[in-house]
């Protein structure tokens, strides 16, 4: 697909120099350098910047609330030479912690006291599309990353309380020599097509009027185009026959790789599983213009910033080959 790269989360060209991760000495020279950048990231949110929040907040390493956090620092690369690093501050406890957090849609803003009025911490999801892509690829580093080392404290071999290693990118067990690295799981996201009709479906839970594409997780011995047609026969009753690779986008709530594919329907006849969606529909392309244009009686735009927006976006277009 030739706008491939485009899609939110990918393509900014991040240079991840991973040569350095394993240099302690090399990591604190950058600390200590001047135009290195930390992010922090309180409970997976974050700190964004301006009255639009469309600049990520980052701090010098000589800020007193990151000053003493480089042994836990996670090196996300270099943005145009210049060192990138994000550090967990979910320790801080704010006076009131809202009930949205880590809900699908979180509006909630923190302010940090010892930081300026212009600083917040704020969902990704909400403001994925406002920032450039160099910050968008940095953030969703950043999140997947932290989000993995406070999930996976413990080895999964023998127990014990494992350690960080790699600025981040590697944890130890210090008592069975275990090696654990970040997690990335396998998701299809399919554009399923039949005719002039796309396949749209809703799962339990999401905001009143959203649909989007069918989408499921890859299993162990599965190739892409397996899941594809597996997941949506098991969902939708749909066969599928001719299955293409589209694009790919990180997804890092928590810790996913979503692969668009697109995929020719063989059957329309739609049976859907209520365990796994709540409806499933055809929708003409006439119809998906409606919906885009925020135009349709019921049927909500899809979410900007997904690749399910992007794909059904450039389907429209005819920009998919």
């Amino acid at each position: 697909m030739r706008l491939a790269e485009q899609v939110t989360f990918g393509g900014s060209g991040l240079e991840r120099a991973a040569h350095l991760r394993g240099d302690a000495a090399a990591l604190a020279e950058l600390w200590a350098t001047a135009g290195t950048g930390v992010l922090p990231v309180w409970r997976g949110k974050p700190l964004f910047e301006g009255e639009h929040r469309s600049v990520l907040g980052w701090l010098p390493p000589s800020d007193p609330l990151v000053k003493a956090r480089l042994s836990n620092a996670v090196f996300l690369g270099l943005d145009d030479g210049r060192a990138r690093f994000a550090v967990d501050l979910s320790d801080w406890e704010p006076e009131v912690v809202p009930d949205t957090l880590n809900s699908f849609v979180d509006p909630s803003e923190q302010h940090h006291p010892d930081l300026p009025e212009t600083l917040v911490f704020a969902e990704l999801r909400r403001l994925m599309t406002v920032i450039n892509s160099r910050d968008a690829e940095l953030a969703a580093t950043a999140k997947a990353l932290i989000g993995w080392q406070r999930s996976h404290r413990f080895c999964a071999l023998c127990g014990a309380e494992s350690v960080m290693t790699q600025a981040g990118w590697q944890r130890d067990c210090p008592v069975c020599d275990g090696k654990h690295f970040p997690r990335t799981d396998p998701v299809v996201i399919m554009l399923i097509t039949h005719g002039n009709s796309v396949l749209l479906g809703r799962s339990p839970g999401w905001p009143e009027g959203m649909y989007s594409l069918l989408a499921g997780f890859v299993e162990p011995g599965e190739t892409i185009e397996a899941a594809v047609r597996r997941e949506v026969f098991e969902e939708a009753g749909i066969t599928v026959g001719e299955v293409s690779y589209l694009a790919s986008q990180p997804w890092p709530f928590p810790s996913s790789l979503m692969i668009g594919c697109r995929g020719t329907a063989t059957s329309r006849d739609i049976t859907i599983d209520p365990v796994e969606i709540e409806d499933a529909i055809w929708v003409s392309r006439e119809e998906l213009l409606s919906i885009f244009a925020g135009e349709h009686h019921h049927i909500l735009p899809a979410r900007k910033g997904a690749i399910a927006q992007f794909l059904m976006s450039n389907w429209l277009a005819d920009r998919l080959n």
